[in-house]
Parts: structure tokens; C-alpha cells; sequence
């Protein structure tokens, strides 16, 4: 035992051998050597993604205590409150220990890890988050969550710091972020209301100010078409602030005697007619299956589990009838989407009977300066080539006619704009970007001056805007600046070119020739499934509602002053 000890003194100091040339005697020396021992660091990491009403968990940092001794008890976090929300807007904040899992952790996953703390609101600007928790040597991971409340303002921002932790009665301190998370609405969840998923959003504002939101409602799955979808709505009738139970506005039920997962509609695409007042939800319905050869499945029952959707292999086929090819069903409301009328189905109207699938594309459709009501569409060509284009209607929505395809190459969920002089600019998905990340890499972009009859290549197609081929928006937005009429483009997409995340609204100041790099303003950097649909609230607010890496949709305002 005295062996050992001698041999760490040793360790811990310099050893100094003399040797006297007089005497011939050796002369061991210890002189003490100081060793700079490693120190417990912690670190945070905010997480630049939106803070939700309607949703208890919202996570906004992680803390990583890196531990050097062998073990710890953390007894306290010091917590600064920050932005512009009220401190009566914070309803609880939890602080949960995730021991070494350094993953990105959900909400519904934290609910399972061990709580720390928590505290009950109002929250004071500096907070003592209490606990004991011990910890291991190495990384100890610990997240911090919070539970805003419904009247907080949907301008208001949030910026929490851990500024230290107390561990063995020390403190060690933690370096700030000035991050501010903003804050939106979780206007539809995972497994809310019974339905397994909500996806494909789109937004629009009647003229009387209600904000529509729509969307697919998939009821078992969150598997596209075929299967049991309905289109749902939501209404507001403040600006977003709070919304109206969900409606149900396109569902066929059990239509020619087929369960109801047998009859789906989906990709709903929302105008509303400046003009009227009237508007009108399209979406595509799906009756039964056509497989993989073209052919539709007899017999089907509700325990059958065949399956195909319209842009996989041969499920959706040339012809009108409902057992060769997709629907396109539209809805109308007279009174801002209160009610709405039994479905009316345009295919034979407008559909090219060679045409595989022709159909709505998800998002907004507009109305142009002389009063026509212009849906984007889609489809698939004689060969089973996707395609984009526009279908119009002259005569308030009586009768409606499709265009010419956009452009040549492979395209599909587009939004259409009017630019200052008139010409319809269309806005698409390209499907070439699914393996291009290099400088080609961007949104397909024509131009159309007699609507959709001939169509020009703008200048910015393929190099303006990074997508991972994904749904994307775009709108005119007008306003009044001093009396003066002014407009400006806005875009939203995930912002990448790889993966669905970094979902980004940008603004364009020249009718869509160039994009500021500036002024973007990123909502939610996670991954999500990346729809979104923009809409023009007011003169000075901006609404977009998405699909968002915390919940299924999630509405937000932005105000232009951020953009201009």
C-alpha cells in the first residue's frame, strides 16, 4: 500500500537524479510538478424550431454536462428568460435527464426519459431550476422544455438561457446563445382527434378576413392514397389566433358500396375568388385500386389490403371512369367556408382522356387581375410522364379548362403567381433535383402570358431556389407602403438541397429575378416532411401553415416589416 502511494507522488513529480563528482555519492531529488487537471464543462445547444401552442412539450435546448470526476450530483440550473412574450405566457418549463443519449430527442420521447424539474408559470425572468440528479462521468444530456399558453402573441419571441448548473455545491458557468425561438399555433397533431396523421397543407384568406386551412386527414395511416382520407378544414376568424373545430369538407364514404378506405381524397388545393367571395376546395378521389398493370381490383372488402396510389406504376390510367383514373372532385362555399356543396367532378370536363392522372396541386390556387380563377394541376401524360400546368376558369368557376404542360422535363406540385405585368409565373417541383445537389440543383420556373397555351423558361429556373424535391409556395403579396401600392413575392420550401429540413420563407423584391439571401427567415431547422402553404393575412402579416418537425402542422405569422 506505501508502495503505491510512493509510486502516485511519483507520478505527480519531477525526479531529480545529482551526482557529486567529489564525493561520488548519488543525490535523488523530488521537486513537486503541477498538473492541470481536466475541468466538467457544460455546454448548450438550442434547437432553432418553432415554440407551439396547443402542444405541453416543446423542446427548445439541450444542456451536456461533461463530466470528469467520477461522479456528481447536479442540484441546480440557473435559467434566464428573455424576447418579448410575458412571463405569464410560460405555463410550465421541465428540465428531463437524458443520461448519455446525445440523439435529438421528441417530445414523446422525453416523456419518457427521468424529470429533473419542473416549474410552474408564471416564470420570472431569472429562474432556479431545482432537482438532484446524479451523474455519471462523461456526457450527461439534459433538455429543457416549456408549455406556452393560448393567449400568447403569435409575434413574440422567446430566448432561454441556462446560465449555470450547480454540481457538488460549485457552479460552473454555461456560455449564452442569443437564439430566439418564435412562436406558432400546433394546428394539427399526431393522433389528434383520433386521426393517425395530417399532411398537405394549404392556406388561404377569404375576403372577409377568415383564414382556411386545409388538409389531408388520414385516418389510419400516413400513407398517401390510397386509403382512408378525407380533405378536413380549419377556420379562424382573428387572424390565427384561435381556430374552429375541424370540418370535414371532401369525403365519399362508402361511395359504389367500397369501404371507406377504398374511396380516399387527398392534395386539396384551396381559391378563393376575389372577385365573389366564393371559394372553392379541389381534391383527388380514388375509387377502389388500379394495379401495378393497369387494372382495377375486383372485389375488394374491408379486410382486403391491396394497394396502389396514382404515381406508382400503373395506379391511375387513361380514361374518365372512376375505375381507370383519379377523380378531380371540387367543393364551393358562399359563405367564407362555413358550408360547402356536394362535390362536383370536373375529369371529363377538363381531362385528356390519353392522360394518366390529371389533378389538383397541392396548396393555393389565385385569381388574376382580370378575374380568372386559376388552379395550379398536374397530371400524367399519355406515357405516364408527370407534368405541370394550370387550369382556369373565365366565368367564376362555372366552367374550367386545362393548359399545355409547362415545360418538357419531369414536374409535378407546383403553385402558380401573378407578376407585376400580368404574366403567370408557375413555381414546380422538379423531379431531376432528386439527385442533383450540384448547381442545377433548384425549382423548375416557366412563365406564361396567354395562360398556359405557350410557356418560356425564366431566367432563374434550376439555379434560384434549392429544393429536395419536395411541395413548395409561392404568393404575390400586396400592400400599401405611405400611401403607395407596392407588392413583393414570398417562397417557402425546406430550404436544402438533400434533405427535407431548414423549412425557410424567402422574399423576392423584383418579380421573382432574384431572391434576397439576407432577409430569409428560417422557422423550423429539423427534418420534417416539408409542405407548406403561405397566405396574405393582412397588409402587414405574413401566415404560413407547414408541415413541421413539431407536429403535423403548424401555423405562423411573420410581419412584412421583417421581410422589407
Amino acid at each position: 500500500m506505501q508502495v503505491s502511494k510512493n509510486l502516485t507522488a511519483l507520478k505527480k513529480s519531477l525526479l531529480i537524479i545529482y551526482i557529486s563528482s567529489l564525493t561520488g555519492t548519488i543525490a535523488f531529488l523530488l521537486l513537486p510538478v503541477t498538473v492541470a487537471a481536466q475541468s466538467t464543462v457544460a455546454e448548450q445547444t438550442k434547437y432553432k424550431v418553432p415554440v407551439l401552442i396547443g402542444k405541453d412539450i416543446n423542446p427548445v435546448l439541450r444542456i451536456n454536462i461533461d463530466l470528469k470526476e467520477e461522479e456528481a450530483i447536479l442540484q441546480q440550473i440557473e435559467l434566464r428568460t428573455q424576447g418579448t412574450i410575458r412571463p405569464s405566457d410560460l405555463l410550465h418549463v421541465r428540465m428531463y435527464a437524458a443520461g448519455s443519449d446525445s440523439s435529438l430527442l421528441t417530445a414523446d420521447k422525453l416523456k419518457d426519459k427521468t424529470l429533473f424539474t419542473k416549474i410552474k408559470g408564471p416564470i420570472n425572468r431569472q429562474t432556479l431550476l431545482q432537482g438532484k440528479q446524479k451523474l455519471q462521468k462523461g456526457p450527461n444530456y439534459f433538455w429543457l422544455t416549456v408549455e406556452i399558453g393560448q393567449e400568447t402573441a403569435l409575434s413574440g419571441l422567446l430566448n432561454l438561457n441556462i446560465v449555470s448548473v450547480k454540481l457538488n455545491d460549485r457552479n460552473i458557468k454555461v456560455q449564452a446563445d442569443n437564439y430566439s425561438n418564435r412562436i406558432g399555433i400546433a394546428l394539427r397533431q399526431h393522433n389528434q382527434d383520433q386521426v393517425h396523421t395530417y399532411r398537405i397543407p394549404g392556406l388561404a384568406t377569404a375576403n372577409d378576413g377568415t383564414l382556411l386551412g386545409i388538409y389531408d386527414v388520414r385516418r389510419d395511416k400516413g400513407r398517401d392514397l390510397q386509403g382512408h382520407i378525407d380533405i378536413g378544414l380549419s377556420r379562424s376568424l382573428d387572424k390565427g389566433k384561435m381556430w374552429q373545430p375541424m370540418q370535414i369538407v371532401l369525403d365519399m364514404g362508402t361511395w359504389g358500396n367500397l369501404p371507406e378506405k377504398f374511396n380516399g381524397v387527398s392534395d386539396a388545393n384551396i381559391l378563393v375568388d376575389k372577385r365573389s367571395g366564393n371559394i372553392y376546395i379541389a381534391g383527388l378521389w380514388m375509387y377502389g385500386v388500379i394495379d401495378e398493370q393497369g387494372k382495377w381490383v375486383e372485389g375488394l372488402t374491408e379486410k382486403s389490403e391491396d394497394w396502389n396510389h396514382q404515381w406508382r406504376t400503373r395506379g391511375s390510367q387513361p380514361g374518365f371512369d372512376v375505375k381507370q383514373t383519379a377523380q378531380f372532385l371540387i367543393v364551393k362555399s358562399t359563405d367564407n367556408g362555413k358550408t360547402w356543396s356536394k362535390p362536383v367532378n370536373l375529369t371529363k370536363m377538363c381531362k385528356k382522356e390519353e392522360w394518366w392522372l390529371w389533378a389538383p396541386a397541392p396548396g393555393q390556387g389565385i385569381t388574376l387581375k382580370d378575374g380568372t380563377l386559376v388552379f395550379p394541376t398536374l397530371g400524367r401524360d399519355a406515357t405516364g410522364k408527370a407534368f405541370s400546368n394550370i387550369t382556369y376558369s373565365k366565368d367564376g368557376g362555372n366552367t374550367w379548362k386545362t393548359s399545355k404542360a409547362a415545360t418538357n422535363e419531369s414536374t409535378t406540385e407546383n403553385m402558380a403567381v401573378e407578376l407585376s405585368d400580368g404574366t403567370v409565373m408557375l413555381n414546380m417541383r422538379a423531379n431531376a433535383n432528386s439527385k442533383d445537389t450540384s448547381n442545377t440543383n433548384g425549382r423548375a420556373i416557366t412563365v406564361t402570358k396567354n395562360l398556359g397555351e405557350s410557356w418560356a423558361i425564366h431566367p432563374t429556373s434550376h439555379n434560384a431556389l434549392p429544393e429536395p424535391t419536395c411541395m413548395a409556395s409561392i404568393i404575390r403579396h400586396d400592400y400599401l407602403q405611405k400611401g403607395k401600392r407596392k407588392s413583393v413575392l414570398l417562397f417557402s420550401n425546406p430550404d436544402s438541397k438533400v434533405m427535407r429540413n431548414n423549412m425557410t420563407v424567402k422574399v423576392s423584391y423584383d418579380d421573382g429575378k432574384t431572391w434576397s439571401k439576407e432577409k430569409k427567415i428560417l422557422l423550423d431547422e429539423q427534418k420534417s416532411r416539408g409542405y407548406s402553404c403561405l397566405t396574405s393575412i393582412d397588409n402587414d402579416t405574413i401566415g404560413i401553415l407547414y408541415e413541421s418537425s413539431q407536429a403535423d402542422l403548424v401555423f405562423q405569422t411573420i410581419k412584412l416589416k421583417e421581410l422589407l
